[in-house]
């Protein structure tokens, strides 16, 4: 790390914070949004709301955002490739994404792909550390992560306009609109993001990523409608198609192509009586793909699932401290492809939410799910949290749970290698955080502690020969640390935003050698990772530098040292001016990779180096 790097880092940790509690949720009161649970019980939890303010200074992907704004580790195949988090130390599929309430993993793989949503499709995107199986079902075992349309009851009409042209001819466009009265709410979004992304290796070469080329096409509607003072009508619709090249780690490497096409479709119907809330929601989700081996062939292997679902939440409140919440849910999803046969499964659940507060600084909640399914057992899930504030600036939280993964399309009825006898993955996990908040500064320092077992891992088969097969291996204890602050001082006109994360990860799998039990590090979980942002707005004109830090990470089981991805420092700076004077038209200029660093987040999979970008933002 470079003299400047190691004042820029000292800096941000002398003086950067980022919020991460759960209460900015409550400040939308004129917004119905589209997961009252995730507020009403996860209040024991760390709970981080990114709002249209940071999405903005991003780059379009679910990556970009989550690396530079949250302690999540990316194992990134590439600018716009393959792309899987770390979640406190677990695995890509143990992190849920849950779209306006609904869990959306890939069913063949357990994980979604975070360079294949992207941001700007949404009012806000939120960030829950730890266990949320109760609630969530599958994969929610390191955190989850909410992508909300939230829809405004208000007279409003309002559009805006986004677009951005950058090195290696990236493009990235998005229009969205809002009509709303207080009777109805309608949202549009339409994206479009593309790139050569034949960028030059930084360093003295002259080799350059070749076929990276990718594009994406995405589109959000959101409707709302108040049939009378008691019922009320939401539809949520989208659907992404995207093609990606995939870069290639070597000069005579094969040229392929992947493309996917999603569809996401959920009606809900709430309704008020006295003190019951009924909400049914009915969606049905369709994920497709086409790999092609060579681009040169029209020759493709395909998967395709469609799932249906349907879930009652009847809400109780008993009184003004004490509300029940009851959810049944049932889904049905069919499956086929190249290496799957017509399959289906079908899992329904029952839970009971129960949350209490008992005074003005004291409140927690209970719950349990039960999961029923002929495919890999019926897991019995629990959780509990309390919350307590000791003063006008200190709060605790507690919380413990158990949650699980379920086997995958893949794993269960993949030809010639799917094992239909797989248990769930299963995690018992606790925390405890501690949080500092003033006015204008807060600070939470999380720690926590997760065992895993019956991990799901493809092995060589027994009959040797390059066949593999699932099994339910390893057996992983994750535990470490997390800081997540935020400070925003005023001077005059002078406004500065300043925040920051760090994490401190340790994810061990147990392994037998010799007959002595020892733990090493899961590949690509680093040990440290750090986040910065500085923002500072001077009446039109506003700038920020964004700053990561990775550290290194073993890319082989037995945590050879001379294996590792080296640990990199990248940042970003960004300007920009507000020409509007009743509208906001901002145009601004982007520098990413200040430094050129040189850095793979995975082995072989080159990032690009310094790279320039200008963009327009209007809002009328």
């Amino acid at each position: 790390m470079t003299l400047k790097k190691r004042f820029a880092f000292c800096f941000l940790l002398l003086c950067q914070f980022i919020s991460a509690q759960n209460d900015s949720i409550t400040k939308l009161k004129e917004v119905i949004v589209s997961d009252v649970n995730l507020k009403k019980y996860s209040s024991s939890q760390s709970v981080q709301v990114l709002n249209d303010s940071v999405i903005n200074k991003n780059q379009p992907s679910l990556t970009s955002l989550l690396n530079y704004n949250t302690v999540i580790y990316f194992k990134e195949n590439g600018l716009g490739m393959t792309s899987a988090p770390s979640f406190r130390g677990t695995t890509g599929a143990q992190t849920a994404v849950i779209w306006n309430g609904i869990n959306i993993n890939s069913q063949f793989l357990g994980q979604a792909d975070f360079n294949t949503i992207g941001t700007r499709d949404f009012n806000s995107i939120t960030v829950k550390a730890g266990g949320g199986s109760v609630l969530y079902g599958s994969s929610a075992i390191g955190g989850s992560i909410h992508l909300n349309n939230d829809l405004r009851f208000k007279k409003e009409f309002s559009n805006q306009v986004f677009f951005s042209l950058g090195s290696y001819n990236t493009l990235s466009a998005n229009y969205r609109t809002i009509v709303a009265s207080d009777k109805y709410s309608l949202q549009i979004s339409i994206s479009r993001n593309s790139s050569d992304n034949d960028f030059k290796y930084p360093g003295n070469t002259n080799q350059r990523n070749t076929n990276g080329e990718y594009y994406n096409t995405s589109m959000n509607t959101t409707f709302g409608y108040k049939i009378d003072s008691k019922n009320t009508l939401k539809v949520y619709s989208q659907f992404y198609d995207s093609e990606r090249h995939f870069s290639l780690t070597s000069p005579n490497g094969s040229k392929t192509k992947y493309g996917d096409f999603n569809t996401r479709n959920l009606l809900e119907w709430e309704s008020l009586f006295n003190r019951f809330t009924s909400k049914l929601k009915v969606a049905h989700i369709g994920e497709s793909y086409k790999y092609y081996p060579s681009i040169t062939s029209e020759l493709f292997t395909y998967g395709k699932v469609e799932t249906s679902l349907i879930k009652y939440d009847l809400a109780f409140d008993v009184n003004d401290k004490i509300k029940l919440n009851s959810i049944v849910d049932y889904n049905r999803n069919k499956g086929y492809g190249s290496s799957i046969d017509n399959v289906k499964r079908e899992i329904g659940s029952a839970s009971i939410l129960l949350s209490h507060s008992l005074s003005d600084k004291w409140d927690y909640n209970a719950s349990i799910r039960q999961e029923v399914t002929d495919n890999y057992g019926n897991p019995f899930l629990f959780s509990f949290g309390t919350r307590y504030q000791f003063t006008d600036f200190y709060r605790v939280k507690i919380n413990a749970s158990k949650n699980f993964r379920m086997p995958t399309y893949n794993d269960l009825f993949w030809e010639g290698s799917g094992n239909p006898d797989l248990k769930p993955e299963t995690s018992y996990q606790a925390e405890i955080g501690n949080e500092f908040f003033t006015k204008d500064f807060s600070v939470s320092v999380t720690a926590y502690y997760n065992s895993i077992k019956n991990l799901l891992r493809w092995v060589p088969s027994q009959g040797g020969g390059d066949m593999w097969s699932p099994e339910n291996t390893d057996k992983v204890r994750a535990y470490g640390a997390e800081v997540i602050l935020e400070w925003k001082p005023k001077i005059a006109n002078n406004n500065f935003t300043i925040n920051g994360t760090y994490a401190y990860t340790v994810s061990e799998s147990e392994q037998l050698i010799a007959g002595e039990l020892i733990y090493k590090q899961l590949i690509y979980v680093p040990y440290h990772k750090l986040t910065g942002s500085v923002s500072y707005n001077w009446k039109k004109f506003s700038s920020y530098f964004q700053y990561l830090y990775n550290g290194d990470a073993y890319t082989t089981p037995f945590n050879n040292p001379a294996t590792k991805v080296k640990d990199y420092n990248v940042g970003n700076v960004g300007v920009d001016y507000d020409f509007g004077k009743k509208k906001s038209y901002k145009l601004g200029f982007q520098v990413l990779n200040v430094w050129n660093e040189n850095y793979q987040p995975v082995t072989s999979r080159q990032m690009p180096g310094r790279n320039y970008s200008i963009y327009i933002n209007l809002n009328f």
